[in-house]
């Protein structure tokens, strides 16, 4: 995939700028996105129109050659790095290397984004080099829109997500309950931690990854946050949300469900039932045009016409709808555009989270989220995922 960057050559246009630079290793995503290169160790990566490559040493240089979307891959050694180093400390060094590389490319002047190392932004400085700080992201803002490639890996990953969720709703469902109305899988206690292990072994078996989960059961589930721990309980919400990230292509997927083993109490229900007519409601108000700020109000108006509490009616509040109705999805699992009080207009292109819910210790919580791409009439829910509460008997 080639990335359009005629916004970025704006940027550099409008003030009056050389060059982009990044200074970060490939988990940094605007980094990714720039150079198309994946690599553990940080390195350099400049725009003045195209991309260029620098790499203080020679260890990822070959593969940089093959798979960076550079017009060209330099390193230290290009402009006498070694000698440097005996020459002066290697602070020093590689801050004149560096001005080298960047005057060999015309470049006086860089934007960096906002989290640039305020080290290399004051050696820089120190050797003529006008920094100033991006802050309005705009690499970040270009990455937000996505390409038909982009959304293809991210439906990609969703597949992986959806065979993992099916693994877990499998376990929770056909599990036994005990005396004490736990649920035991093979005469052991189901946990929490036994369903992520499943779930983690499936998004492996598919070319993904996760850090973290969630399977939150009963005052778990009131945290919307809360990873969960220990036993699972029937009669109980528990709350699953997973959202990998494909091992190749290092987009990401993100889906809850909540389910419950055997019939929940009227408030879960109530909850459940009103839940996903938020979920409606917000589909519903997804086009181009629309803003974050119309979704998410969407979902608050069905909420407090309820009489539930939201952020909205009580921002106090640390019951019932406690946070925002969605992000963008892509590269990062949290990224533009947000879904929340100041979410800003939605344009084609960009993938974003639908996640409702309800919250409160004495009962538990219940989310649900899909996640859909804007199109130029509308939108397309990427998720295949049923909705379905009880499971098991």
């Amino acid at each position: 995939m080639e990335p359009d960057f005629t916004a970025l050559d704006a940027y550099l246009s409008e003030t009056d700028t050389d060059g982009y630079l990044v200074h970060a290793d490939s988990e940094e995503s605007d980094q990714y996105y720039l150079s198309g290169f994946d690599a553990p160790d940080p390195y350099i990566t400049l725009y003045n129109g195209e991309v260029h490559l620098f790499l203080f040493r020679s260890l990822e240089y070959g593969r940089a050659k093959k798979q960076a979307r550079a017009a060209t891959v330099e390193r230290g050694s290009d402009y006498d790095f070694e000698s440097l180093l005996a020459e002066h400390d290697p602070d020093e060094a590689r801050a004149r290397v560096l001005e080298a590389f960047l005057s060999e490319h015309g470049v006086e002047s860089v934007a960096t984004p906002p989290k640039f190392p305020l080290q290399t932004a004051d050696q820089l400085r120190e050797q003529g080099v006008d920094v100033t700080a991006d802050n309005s992201s705009v690499i970040t803002e270009i990455r937000a829109k996505k390409a038909d490639e982009e959304v293809e890996h991210i439906r990609e990953a969703q597949r992986a997500n959806e065979a993992a969720m099916a693994r877990a709703e499998e376990l929770i469902g056909t599990a036994n309950v005990d005396d004490e109305g736990r649920l035991r899988q093979d005469g052991e206690l189901l946990t929490s931690e036994r369903v992520t292990e499943e779930i983690e072994m499936t998004l492996l078996e598919h070319g993904c990854g996760l850090d973290e989960t969630i399977v939150a059961c009963g005052s778990d589930a009131a945290d919307p946050h809360d990873r969960g721990s220990g036993p699972l309980r029937a009669g109980e919400s528990i709350i699953v949300d997973i959202f990998p990230q494909n091992k190749q292509s290092k987009y990401h997927a993100d889906m809850t469900r909540t389910f419950c083993h055997g019939e929940p109490g009227d408030t879960i229900r109530e909850w459940y039932d009103l839940t996903q007519e938020a979920k409606a409601a917000a589909l519903a108000a997804v086009e181009p045009g629309a803003t974050g700020q119309e979704v998410h109000a969407a979902v608050c108006e069905v909420y407090e016409e309820a009489g539930e509490p939201t952020l909205r009616s009580n921002p106090t509040t640390e019951t019932g709808f406690i946070h925002s109705t969605g992000h963008g999805l892509g590269l990062d699992v949290h990224e533009q555009p947000s879904v929340a009080p100041s979410g800003d207009t939605l344009e084609p292109g960009h993938v974003i989270t639908i996640e409702p819910g309800l919250y409160d210790p004495e009962v538990g919580g219940v989310r649900i989220e899909d996640f859909v791409v804007v199109t130029e009439d509308g939108y397309e829910n990427l998720v295949e995922y049923d909705e379905q509460l009880v499971v098991g008997k």
